[in-house]
């Protein structure tokens, strides 16, 4: 049985309702590096899926990063 660390992350987008929320295989700590690495311009991020999100750093409100969980695959008998 194998496990992946998945992180979920949620990103509030200035003037938007929504907020971009997906899943993905970096840690959080790569994940706060990249949106901390500088004040202006894109962050490029990849969910589990293979989508990539470019977002304008100057138009993030807030980021919210889960931690590192285990998800199992496999069946469990």
């Amino acid at each position: 049985m194998s496990q992946e660390a998945i992180v979920e992350v949620r990103i509030g987008i200035n003037q938007s309702a929504r907020e971009l929320s997906f899943e993905t295989d970096a840690s959080a700590d790569e994940i706060r590096e990249l949106i901390q690495a500088e004040a202006e311009g894109i962050v490029a991020l990849t969910d589990t899926k293979g989508r990539h999100f470019l977002v304008n750093r100057a138009a993030i409100t807030y980021v919210e990063i889960g931690t590192d969980a285990a998800r199992k695959v496999g069946f469990v008998s």
